[in-house]
């Protein structure tokens, strides 16, 4: 009998006692644990495409690695773990699967994934620690006693990156807004980094953090969700474990309190020329009247991270100071229509080289743009950074103030 597939998961090389291994990790979160291979295991799991035999992989390995004699046998034990994990497409798979769906869809909250890894889940912990990101090394000096008064900040461009490699960078954006006036409304354009076929991914679930509940403004989604073509809760369980609206709603909370509502709006899948598609151009000309409208006051966050380039990411080269160079000069002709509110040749500027660097914000900072046009006057940069993946390879980023 044919042995079962792969999943579509992320994969990344990992160096142990000076051995290189291969993690295997689900972005969706069905399988909530990370699975540790050596080469020869990782080379077993790419054969296992749904239709190879354990006899025939087995026969493979031995054509490959002349000094290994593996049985049929070890190849169905280690495919019996990876499915154990649920890393395989098999029944027990779409078992837990089922389980996960539910449980999300019958929550009335969105849970804070992430509390205890990326961040402390102890409140006063955390807030800490969300202090220390503003007085570290690169980050902009201290928050003041108090918010600021008077109008919100238009916009905002700042990271999704964890808070341990870009905190300064978040912490020079959210200090910029934190001396305006506090919002009532803030839109948070994030990534679906489980990128699935529908231009936006709506939840009207409040979002849980250690520092209280954030509430979703459910009137906002009202209006929203007629400016869908297609389902925007079709693909809602991107939304559990996707971090590029946690971080934000986290430090949301931080700065304010409950005292401050999100429109959570991942953005997946764009054509080559959004400003061609009438769905993406309906749905950013409701967010633009909503935002423009009196009821409300509101900032747009777009959430993005730069580019993504080196052997992480699928490049052959290491990086240097040389490539280093290369990502800043490029992400430079990227900001400077950003700078100037410019969404479409942003966009094109990016798209150029079909987006060789794996700029994944490209999206939502488009989004942000439209959501903003006519209301602010330019984009200030205010902290240009990057950070090395310790599996070989840069993220950059930026934090600019749309006002």
């Amino acid at each position: 009998m044919p042995l079962p597939a792969l999943r579509a998961i992320d994969t990344y090389p990992i160096h142990l006692e000076g051995k290189t291994y291969v993690c295997l990790s689900d972005p969706s979160g069905v399988a909530d644990e990370q699975v540790v291979l050596n080469p020869l295991a990782y080379y077993i799991a790419t054969m296992l495409t749904g239709t190879s035999e354990a006899d025939e992989i087995a026969a493979e390995c031995t054509r490959q690695y002349s000094s290994i004699r593996l049985t049929p046998g070890e190849i169905r034990d280690l495919v019996q773990h990876l499915d154990t994990k649920g890393f395989l497409l098999t029944e027990s798979f779409d078992a837990r699967r089922a389980q996960f769906l539910d449980g999300f869809r019958q929550a009335t909250t969105r849970a804070a994934h992430f509390a205890g890894r990326s961040y402390p889940e102890d409140p006063a912990e955390l807030s800490r620690f969300l202090d220390g990101q503003f007085t570290r090394e690169g980050g902009p000096g201290p928050l003041p006693t108090e918010p600021g008064v008077g109008e919100p900040l238009k916009g905002l461009v700042v990271p999704h990156i964890d808070y341990h490699r870009g905190g300064h960078i978040y912490a020079h954006g959210y200090r910029r807004m934190y001396l305006h006036g506090r919002p009532d409304t803030v839109f948070v354009f994030g990534v679906a980094h489980m990128a699935q076929p529908a231009p936006f991914i709506l939840t009207r679930k409040h979002f849980e953090t250690p520092l209280g509940l954030i509430e979703t403004d459910q009137e906002a989604m009202d209006r929203l969700e007629t400016a869908c073509a297609v389902d925007p809760y079709e693909y809602e369980w991107v939304q559990r474990t996707e971090h590029s609206i946690e971080f934000h709603a986290v430090m949301l909370a931080h700065l304010y309190g409950p005292n401050i509502k999100i429109v959570p709006i991942l953005c997946s899948m764009f054509p080559d020329a959004p400003a061609e598609d009438p769905d993406i151009c309906r749905f950013l000309e409701v967010c633009r009247d909503i935002i423009a409208g009196d009821e409300r006051a509101c900032t747009v966050i777009a959430s993005a991270d730069l580019a993504h380039v080196g052997k992480r990411f699928g490049d052959g080269f290491d990086i240097d100071e040389a490539a280093v160079e290369r990502v800043a000069a490029r992400d430079e002709e990227d900001l400077a229509h950003v700078e100037t509110l410019s969404a479409e040749p942003f966009f094109d500027s990016v798209m150029k080289d079909r987006n060789r660097r794996r700029v994944c914000g490209i999206n939502c900072i488009y989004s942000a743009l439209k959501s903003i046009d006519g209301r602010a006057r330019r984009g200030e940069r205010l902290h240009y950074d990057y950070a090395h993946d310790l599996a070989g390879g840069i993220v950059s980023f930026i934090s600019m103030a749309l006002d």
